[in-house]
């Protein structure tokens, strides 16, 4: 159970800081017009952030996945039990759309605050066509989510690899995370977690969540790939003594 709770508590903080901070502080203006907001850079260090702390909170609980696609990515990779999949992938979501509910309350206490579901990356939303931030088609966010989905799952299973220094494995994961976010915001506001993209899909309705279907397939399928390409081909085997 405490692993469970680690995973949950976990990925609430990574919805609740990566899309609490886009949600209210990347396009921050003050009443003169002064511009303080955080931009894309700022939210991208935000979701980097809420991994990298996380990871040295409570990773040594649960191993820190906070990401069904990461779940699967390291069973795919043989770092991960199959016996365990499940309950962990429920409480990510559950801890994801707890953190999206507490975004909601404190989002509709300020008056003119609405969700607008006609429009790209309400409610921090992912999407894709009219609903991807830069207007990328279907495969083209595919694409991306695959790609960058594969390659976070090298770069976590790499820097937890027993031969690797460990003890800087949250900093590599987290700042992995937010490159993947400062390439990809314009393009599906950027997802590579089936959990986030469900938990805020799952307030906005609408064509979000009806486009939630991608934020799962292809983050699912880059991991699986991601564990695959670094058991097969990158990583180190044990030697074999032959004797003299």
């Amino acid at each position: 159970m405490k692993k469970l709770f680690a995973e949950f508590f976990g990925t609430f903080w990574l919805v609740f800081g990566g899309c609490g901070s886009a949600l209210f502080a990347a396009g921050y203006t003050t009443e003169t017009g002064t511009h303080l907001g955080i931009g894309f850079a700022g939210v991208a260090l935000a979701f980097g952030l809420t991994v990298l702390t996380m990871a040295y909170a409570v990773g040594h609980i649960s191993g820190g996945h906070f990401n069904p696609a990461v779940s699967i990515g390291l069973w795919a990779g043989g770092r991960f039990s199959g016996k365990e999949l499940l309950p962990y992938i429920v409480s990510q979501c559950v801890g994801a759309i707890a953190a999206a509910g507490t975004l909601y309350i404190i989002w509709t206490g300020k008056g003119g605050n609405i969700i607008d579901n006609s429009k790209a990356g309400a409610f921090a939303s992912n999407g894709f066509g009219a609903f991807s931030p830069d207007g990328y088609n279907m495969w083209s966010c595919f694409v991306a989510e695959f790609a960058l989905t594969m390659f976070f799952l090298i770069v976590i299973l790499g820097a937890t690899d027993k031969f690797a220094n460990s003890n800087f494995a949250g900093i590599a994961i987290g700042f992995a995370l937010t490159l993947i976010h400062l390439v990809s915001i314009p393009i599906t506001n950027t997802s590579v977690n089936p959990a986030r993209s469900l938990s805020q899909a799952l307030f906005t309705q609408g064509e979000p969540l009806a486009q939630v279907w991608l934020f799962w397939v292809a983050p699912i399928l880059g991991a699986v790939v991601g564990g695959l390409i670094y058991k097969n081909l990158l990583q180190k085997q044990p030697e074999i003594d032959l004797g003299n």
